[in-house]
Parts: structure tokens; C-alpha cells; sequence
């Protein structure tokens, strides 16, 4: 019965495995049907694609390279969306382009108007002013497919590319208009293939976010067109004495041209080459179809004179790194601050930075050709680290090359007070005994200037004469005996003082193998009169927005000095470093009744001399050699860095409170040398400084001029009284200004 009747209970079991068996089935169907309809659906695939088959001959000249060319362009391109995603952060800012139309005025130290840098916003031109033949010369000469390409002129590219080939060197550019302005925004002058990279993807993004109209202005304000000037219209101020506005069509033409080499082209260096270049853009006007030939000749037959500009003296070195200073300072503000005109008194000292202009170029043509030297920086600074004169080079309109700040030179010898410093806070004392003899690390022994030893002798012996031997011993001697030790507690001591530049750990460190710049060196000099003190070198003394409000002060808001060597360290160094000038490398840098101190330098194969000094008023460093680091022949720098720096001193210790040096009487200072006058006058004639403020006399003028901004704030519009006057005598080179905002915060170099 059982059989007949199964128990429903237990009749789920049979039909969940027929539901499993029923599943796999299907499932095993469906796997055959799918391989069955994939093979057909290949085969169909495959008799579709023979219709395209290519062999023999034409497979290999044709498909397999298209192919092998698909696949390397598109690895390439996953490539150089790597190498442009640091590009990209420049943009990563809303602010980008505001950041980047600063227009900034610059004073001197005793608020005289001394240049300006960046846009000018109140007088920049709406493109539709532009005279037309501006801008059919700039598109016919840099970009004639501007308004037809993306960002990318790939016709133009390629037509560049052939062109340089065939020419076997770079003959023609190919970068679009929107590349160059990328270039100008975002990037660096360097000819590399990242950077290339860059400035196309820049290029791309630029063209999604502006119009070409607005491209195409930003590129006429912000190109850099030499002689300071930024923008065609600067330019034209610079060259022609006009507005962008007015310029006629040989004027157009030349200031199109100074784009590709602004340098090259400049009129004021380079007349008759400025005026080839401008009839090549004439050419390139009648080839792009803008103009006919009728229409240029004119301008071929009469073309442009630019305005004399060999007596302009701009301090263009100092100016360029006080804008610098005042872009790194901008970038800390607060975002919501949309200000970018600015006022800015700078520590410049103009009839300072005339006197060290005119001493390089006269020393230089003297004595240059004799010791094979043909460059130079020099930098002046007061001990609070403002810099009062900064020569970058012999010639700004021939190289913009900054060499006061940029320029990566070995300071040889100058080096060593950084190593005796460290030696006296390790526990030596000036008259402490060092052998001269000797030594070696590793397989490295230096030998001294003159090839000899001269046995036991005090530290200030050694620093007197610029023993090499005594300052590698000193480095081991501070190490207690392990001169990796010691070395890296130099450099520790040299970088708190103010060296920014890397500093490897190599044995030649003590003498003065690795680079620094003239500017950090000198200014890391000031901690020695300053007591141990260690101050910034810095060009900005006050900073005010356009409708004159104070937004910045140095004194209020800059780096503090910082106390990084006691006092009694740095008071024996100014007295052994006294010695130096006195009785060793440096005397002809002696300036009458200043008592100075300082240290020569001199590195292998004489490539570089240097003269580091200071007083108690100021801190001043030279250095003299060839950009291309050939040899000079046998400069020391006890001999032209010291007659330079000496003649610059002299002139800047004129008229003011001569202060001593911590430890060093000042009515003792030695006799001048006869050959440091001979020196002086070869500099040229002398220049009699005026008297200048004291220190306490210009701290009173800034607070009355505090004091009447806050009561200018305070009164009603109504209370204000306007008055006329005339205008004031001008005062004589590097002398203030009586009244109004330069005077009130004029320092003095008595400091």
C-alpha cells in the first residue's frame, strides 16, 4: 500500500531533482548555443574582414606600419598626459589668471619712482584699439592659422619640423600663438621635450576656456619684449615713446618681430638687426595675404627709429628680483584678496646702485681684458638684510641673466668663516695653535695657494693667510675626528646663517667647493656685525595697494632675525676677519676711517674670485669671472673683487653715521694704500655723496607718516583740504624727498 500511496510528505525530494536535473539542462544548452553563436557570428566577422585583407607587398609597406604607428601614438599619448598632469596644476587655482596680472610701481628707498613691472592695468588697451597692422604683423609673424586651429597648429608643426630638419637645426618655430601664451603663463624658457608637452596641453586647456580674441590679448600683454617692458604697449613706451595705440606700421612691424628674440631684436642694443627683423615681418605680412606689397613700402623705406636709451640706467637687475619678491609675497595673501596693483618701496639706494653700476663697467673695461674676466655681480646690503645696490651682470639690454641671484658659483675661500665660526663654537679660540701641514681624506690632499707650509701658527694666522690645510683640519677637528661629522655641522651653521642653495658633502666643503649665490653669501656675512644675529636678504620695504592703503611692511610682518651664533663667536670672528683686510689677502679693500672686515675667495683654475666684507653699517659682496666658467688669468680675489667692492664702500660710507665693528676700535682704522687710490680712480671720478637721514631721523618720519594716515582715515571727506604748491626742487641723487609718502618712510644707510 505504501507503493501505491507515497507519502506526500515526502514527495519534494523526486521534484527539486528534477528541477536541478531540468536546470542543467537548459544551462548546458545554453552554453552549446552560445559557443555556436559565437563561431558563427566569428565566421561572419572573419568573411567580412577577408574582404579587407591586405597581403604581400602592401601589408608591409602599409598596414603594419599604420598599425605599429596606432599603437606607439597611443602609448605616447597615455605618455604625455602623465608628464602634463604637473602643468596642470598651475591651473588648479580659480585665481590663475588674476594671479598672474600683477602691476606693480616701484620706489626707492626714499620714494622716488624707479620702474615698474607687470601689467598696467589703467592704461592697458582693448584689442579692438590695437592698431590693425599690430595686430596683422603679430598673426602674420607668430600664428597666421590662429583663428582656424584648437591650440595646436599641426600643419604648422609639421611644416617647422621639415624645415628645421632640412636646415639641421632650429631654423623655424612651430608653436601656435596659444602655446607661446601657455609658455608665458605657466612655464619656464627651457627647451626641453616635457616642457614642449606641457605647453601643448596648456595650449588645448586655455583654448576651452577663453575666446581667441582674449588669447590673443593676453599674448600682447604679457609677452616679454626686452628692456624691462612687458606687453606691446610697455613696449612701445620703452622704444617709441608712445602708446600701443599710435604706432605706425614700421613700428608694428619692428615690435612683431622682437617677439622670437626679444634680446636679439631690440632696437636700443640692436638697431640694423631690429630693422632686418621688422622687414621679415613685412615680407610676412604681403606672404600671409594681409597686406599687399604696395601697402608696405612705405614702411620698408622709412623705417623705425627707436628712442636712445644708452643713458637710461634702470636698476633692471634689482627690479626684476624685487618683482619676484613681491609675486612669492602676493601668493601668501588671502584669496579673497583681488588686489593686484601695488605700490612698493623697495631698500633700493639709487645713487648707491649708480656709483655700483658705474665702478663694474670701469674696472671691468680697465683691468677685464688683462685677467681675462668679463662678467660680474655685486650685491650691497644694510645688516638688516635690504638690499641698497644689486649689480646682476655688466649689461642688462645684453643679458637678463641675473648672476646676483640666480648665478651658481664656487666661493673658494669665502667659504672658511663659515668653518672657523663652527670651530670657535666648538671651543677653539683665535689664538688657539694649528699646524699647517699635510692632510688628506681619502685619497683627496689639498694644497695650499702658495704649494708650501708654514707649521704652527694661531687660528687667526691661518685665516689671515687662507690656509687651505688648517680649514680641512678644522672640519675634522669639529667632527671629533669623523669629518662627515663636522662637514655636516658647517653646513648646518652656513644654512641657518643664510645659504639657500644645496650644499653636498664632499671633502672640498672647507674650501669652498660647492656653489652659493652672491646674494645669499653676502647677506649670510651680515650675522658676523650683527652679533650672531642672522637676517633675510629681502628688496621689499613697504607694500601698498593702489588707493594707497599699507597692506605690508617689512619691519611689521617680514622674517625676524634669528640668534643662530653666540655673541662672543661672532665677535672674534669680526676680529680675525678684520685681520684679513689689514694684514692678509684683502688690504685693498681698506676704506679710510672704516674699519672693515671681510674674506677673499679664490676656487681652481681661477674661475672665480670673490671679495665678502662688511662694516658696521654695511655687509657687500663681489664676485668676478666668465658665464662660461673658463679661467681667468691668475684673479685672486684680494685683487679686482677688492678694488670693486672697495670703490662701491667708499662712495656708500659718504654722509652718514659711520658705526664700529663690535670688538674693533674705529679710531684706529689703518692708512689707506696708495694703490687703493689708484684703484678709486680708475673706478672714475669721484661722487660726492649728500648726507643722508640717521636711523633715529627716519624712524620719526615713519611714525609721523603712520600718524597722518591714521588721521587722513579719521577725518570726514568734507574736513579735507585740497592745496596746491609747486612742485619742489629735486633733490640730488640718492637724497629724499621732502613730503609726502617718500619721505615719511625714507630709511636711512646710516643704519
Amino acid at each position: 500500500m505504501r507503493e501505491l500511496y507515497p507519502d506526500p510528505e515526502k514527495d519534494w525530494k523526486p521534484k527539486i531533482q528534477r528541477w536541478l536535473l531540468d536546470s542543467d539542462a537548459r544551462f548546458d544548452d545554453f552554453i552549446f548555443q552560445a559557443g555556436r553563436w559565437t563561431r558563427e557570428i566569428y565566421e561572419r566577422f572573419s568573411m567580412f574582414m577577408d574582404r579587407f585583407h591586405i597581403g604581400g607587398w602592401r601589408r608591409w609597406t602599409f598596414i603594419e606600419p599604420l598599425s605599429e604607428g596606432a599603437t606607439l601614438g597611443l602609448g605616447g599619448m597615455i605618455v604625455m598626459l602623465a608628464l602634463a598632469q604637473s602643468a596642470f596644476r598651475e591651473t588648479s587655482d580659480d585665481d590663475w589668471l588674476k594671479k598672474s596680472e600683477l602691476a606693480v610701481t616701484f620706489l626707492d628707498r626714499y620714494g622716488n619712482e624707479i620702474g615698474s613691472r607687470g601689467i598696467k592695468h589703467n592704461d592697458s588697451i582693448p584689442l579692438e584699439e590695437f592698431p590693425d597692422a599690430l595686430i596683422k604683423a603679430t598673426l602674420a609673424t607668430e600664428d597666421r592659422r590662429f583663428y582656424e586651429h584648437f591650440g595646436i597648429d599641426i600643419g604648422g608643426t609639421l611644416r617647422a619640423f621639415t624645415t628645421n630638419l632640412r636646415a639641421g637645426g632650429v631654423q623655424q618655430g612651430g608653436s601656435s600663438l596659444s602655446q607661446q601664451l601657455a609658455k608665458n603663463l605657466f612655464l619656464t624658457n627651457e627647451r626641453t621635450i616635457e616642457r614642449k608637452i606641457k605647453e601643448a596641453f596648456l595650449a588645448i586647456w586655455l583654448e576651452s576656456r577663453l575666446t581667441k580674441n582674449e588669447i590673443l590679448k593676453l599674448y600682447l600683454d604679457r609677452a616679454y619684449l626686452g628692456g624691462g617692458a612687458f606687453g606691446v604697449d610697455a613696449a612701445a613706451q620703452f622704444y617709441f615713446n608712445k602708446s600701443a595705440r599710435d604706432v605706425n606700421l614700421a613700428e608694428a612691424a619692428m615690435l612683431a618681430g622682437m617677439f622670437k628674440a626679444p634680446t636679439k631684436y631690440a632696437p636700443h642694443i640692436n638697431l640694423p638687426a631690429a630693422r632686418g627683423r621688422a622687414n621679415q615681418v613685412l615680407d610676412n605680412l604681403v606672404e600671409a595675404g594681409f597686406m599687399t606689397e604696395g601697402q608696405v613700402f612705405g614702411a620698408r623705406r622709412n623705417p623705425a627709429t627707436a628712442v636712445d636709451r644708452r643713458d637710461d640706467r634702470a636698476p633692471n637687475y634689482f627690479l626684476d628680483y624685487a618683482f619676484d619678491e613681491v609675486k612669492k609675497l602676493v601668493s601668501t595673501f588671502p584669496k579673497s584678496m583681488n588686489e593686484r596693483v601695488f605700490l612698493v618701496r623697495t631698500s633700493l639706494d639709487t645713487g648707491l646702485q649708480r656709483v655700483a653700476d658705474t665702478t663694474v663697467d670701469n674696472l671691468l673695461k680697465q683691468y677685464g681684458r688683462d685677467y681675462h674676466a668679463s662678467q660680474s655681480a655685486v650685491v650691497i646690503a644694510d645688516l638688516e638684510g635690504g638690499v641698497r645696490a644689486m649689480v646682476g651682470g655688466r649689461d642688462y639690454t645684453s643679458s637678463q641673466f641675473n648672476r646676483a641671484t640666480d648665478a651658481l658659483r664656487q666661493p673658494g675661500s669665502s667659504f672658511k668663516p663659515y668653518v672657523y665660526a663652527m670651530a670657535l663654537e666648538s671651543g677653539m679660540k683665535p689664538t688657539t695653535t694649528v699646524v699647517d701641514g699635510p692632510v688628506c681624506i681619502g685619497n683627496w690632499c689639498p694644497h695650499n695657494y702658495e704649494g708650501s707650509y708654514r707649521g704652527a701658527m694661531t687660528l687667526t694666522s691661518a685665516m689671515t693667510h687662507s690656509i687651505n690645510t688648517i680649514a680641512v683640519k678644522l672640519s675634522i677637528s669639529i667632527g671629533n675626528g669623523n669629518p662627515k661629522v663636522g662637514r655636516a655641522k658647517i653646513v648646518a651653521l652656513a644654512k641657518s646663517m643664510g645659504l639657500r642653495t644645496p650644499l653636498p658633502d664632499t671633502p672640498s666643503l672647507p674650501i669652498g667647493a660647492d656653489e652659493v649665490t652672491v646674494l645669499d653669501h653676502t647677506v649670510a656675512y651680515a650675522t658676523f656685525p650683527n652679533l650672531g644675529k642672522s637676517v633675510t636678504a629681502h628688496a621689499l620695504l613697504e607694500v601698498r595697494t593702489g588707493d594707497g592703503n599699507v597692506i605690508w611692511r617689512f619691519d611689521r610682518d617680514g622674517p625676524k632675525p634669528r640668534q643662530v651664533m653666540p655673541p662672543a663667536v661672532a665677535t672674534d670672528m669680526i676680529y680675525m676677519m678684520n685681520k684679513v683686510t689689514e694684514e692678509g689677502t684683502a688690504r685693498r679693500a681698506l676704506i679710510p676711517g672704516v674699519r672693515i672686515a671681510g674674506k677673499t675667495g679664490t676656487t681652481n683654475a681661477f674661475r672665480d674670485a670673490w671679495f665678502v666684507g662688511y662694516s658696521g653699517n654695511m655687509v657687500g659682496g663681489v664676485w668676478i669671472g666668465n658665464d662660461d666658467y673658463s679661467s681667468t688669468n691668475r684673479m685672486t680675489g684680494g685683487s679686482l673683487p677688492a678694488m670693486v667692492w672697495q670703490a662701491i664702500m667708499s662712495y656708500a660710507h659718504q654722509g652718514i653715521e659711520i658705526k664700529p665693528l663690535p670688538g674693533l676700535p674705529l679710531d684706529k682704522a689703518p692708512p689707506t694704500p696708495a694703490r687703493n687710490q689708484i684703484a678709486s680712480q680708475a673706478a672714475g671720478p669721484p661722487v660726492m655723496r649728500p648726507t643722508l637721514l640717521t636711523a633715529r631721523g627716519t624712524q620719526v618720519l615713519i611714525q609721523i607718516e603712520h600718524l597722518m594716515d591714521e588721521a587722513a582715515r579719521t577725518l570726514p571727506a568734507s574736513a579735507v583740504v585740497s592745496e596746491v604748491s609747486p612742485d619742489p626742487v629735486p633733490p640730488r641723487d640718492g637724497a629724499p624727498r621732502a613730503g609726502g609718502y617718500a619721505s615719511a618712510g625714507a630709511p636711512t644707510s646710516g643704519n
